[in-house]
């Protein structure tokens, strides 16, 4: 099964939990505070979902 385009985008919570293995409502927590820092600098966001590009820069450098 392929990716669509907005998959490769976006990261969701399950992906994050899986990432750093916590739970789901962690994960959350981690996107919302993602969110809120985008948000910030003026960035629409989407609820649930963060920017992959974003999420490795942060994370990964």
């Amino acid at each position: 099964m392929q990716k669509t385009k907005q998959e490769d985008t976006f990261m969701r919570a399950d992906e994050v939990a899986k990432i750093f293995d916590c739970s789901k409502e962690y994960a959350y927590k981690i996107i919302r505070n993602l969110n809120a820092d985008l948000e910030k600098k003026g960035f629409i966001t989407m609820q649930g979902r963060v920017s992959r590009k974003y999420f490795q820069e942060r994370f990964f450098g």
